[in-house]
């Protein structure tokens, strides 16, 4: 489902639900259990986190008491929750995120709010935003995504919650109530299912019902807070400002980015080719660090991710004698660390680099170099790139040994025609 109308600049928030999330990691590298009934938890006397789109078929759904859905799904296939694999890719998802702005709101390991004003110069409307989000998304971690576009929090929710599976929808301020009111009240973010049921019985069914009702009289019916408060969900009039962040003190490892910033991507195909891994390393070093000029951060620490062909992810990190956001800083640093795994005897399934322990950006272009040292004039370059994507977007300028065909060597960068 994809909205229809060009987005309008006053919907400037996207809300990014994973579809299935705990399910779709589950199952995303193992093909013979795409099309099959999957659950995650529900094992013996357990609860259903997660249900994949063909055990819903079946009426699965979360929340559920493990023998409730064997029962109504007999072929049904449960596996247990791996956290050590959902949390990284929940942070590199959301690192995927600040890829477009850096006012995310956390929810939770697979939903956040962002705020794209930022980004309109750069990527175009909303919704095309949230189309690039949901092709970044399923290219680099192997899973879908949907996403509601709207002015408030409750309203984007609400139409990602609609858009699902793998859809887009757009509910502008001016087609809120033709949209929302028809809707059961129910549909409204934070209604659980007991004010659902105790909405209906005061004959209040849709969304509509709520809007024609006073709101001191929703107060009276109610209760002070709960009834304003569903006043404003009615009218689609909740908060339109996020909190960057989030979610940390819930225990999903996420809190506010300023720790460390990364990219990672699994290949198209697995390889032990060491120059196309340094390759690929070379690319996220670039985006990686290009992210950190534009925070104005800089880091100590460089670490890689390695994801063999067996599934099993190792990570290491090393220390560098200065923080940096220089590309060609963060690329050797993961050379090295690529270098010192040894010769491959496994074949690499996927890659990630992230700079951690990081700090504002003081002004290091006032260094004094040591003795000895010579100026690699990267800062510099960097910066010149930087201005170049800025205006011309990100093909305007590629470095030399990224081009197809090109052979291994110092990264160093080609211009890319622009007529």
């Amino acid at each position: 489902m994809t909205g229809q109308t060009r987005t309008p600049i006053d919907c400037h928030l996207l809300h990014v639900d994973m579809d299935a999330f705990y399910a779709s990691v589950a199952i995303r590298d193992r093909p013979e259990l795409q099309d099959v009934p999957v659950v995650v938890g529900g094992g013996h006397r357990g609860v259903v986190l997660s249900a994949n789109y063909p055990a819903r078929a079946y009426g699965v759904r979360s929340g559920m008491s493990g023998v409730e859905a064997r029962r109504i799904c007999p072929g049904l296939v449960a596996v247990p929750p791996d956290f050590d694999v959902l949390r990284p890719v929940s942070r590199a998802i959301m690192e995927t995120f600040r890829s477009f702005t850096p006012v995310v709101e956390v929810m939770s390991l697979d939903e956040a709010f962002l705020d794209v004003r930022s980004a309109v110069r750069l990527f175009g409307p909303p919704e095309r935003i949230a189309e690039l989000i949901r092709s970044r998304v399923r290219a680099e971690h192997g899973i879908t995504c949907s996403v509601g576009i709207a002015a408030t929090v409750s309203v984007a929710k609400l139409a990602s919650r609609r858009a699902k599976p793998d859809g887009v929808l757009t509910i502008p301020p001016h087609r809120f109530a033709t949209i929302v009111h028809p809707l059961d009240v129910g549909e409204l973010y934070g209604v659980g299912e007991a004010t659902r049921r105790r909405l209906h019985r005061l004959g209040l069914v849709t969304v509509g019902d709520v809007a024609r009702i006073p709101v001191d009289d929703l107060r009276r019916m109610l209760g002070g807070h709960l009834g304003g408060h569903l006043h404003a969900l009615a009218h689609g009039a909740d908060r339109s400002e996020l909190h960057p962040g989030g979610a940390g003190t819930f225990g999903f490892g996420e809190g506010t980015p300023e720790g460390s910033m990364g990219a990672q991507h699994t290949l198209a195909a697995d390889t032990r080719d060491r120059q196309q891994l340094a390759r690929e390393l070379l690319r996220l070093s670039g985006r990686v660090a290009a992210r950190l000029r534009a925070a104005g951060k800089v880091g100590r620490t460089v670490a890689l991710t390695v994801r063999w062909s067996d599934f099993r992810t190792i990570s290491r990190s090393r220390t560098l004698n200065e923080p940096t956001d220089v590309t060609d800083d963060v690329y050797r640093a993961a050379l090295v660390l690529l270098d010192a795994l040894g010769p491959l005897r496994q074949a690499v399934r996927l890659v990630g680099v992230r700079v951690e322990r990081l700090v504002p950006r003081q002004r290091l272009d006032g260094r004094q170099l040591a003795i000895g040292e010579r100026d690699p004039g990267w800062p510099d370059a960097d910066r010149a790139v930087d201005r170049a994507v800025d205006r011309f977007g990100r093909a305007a300028v590629r470095r030399a040994s990224l081009l197809d065909g090109a052979a291994g060597g110092p990264p160093g960068m080609i211009p890319t025609d622009h007529g």
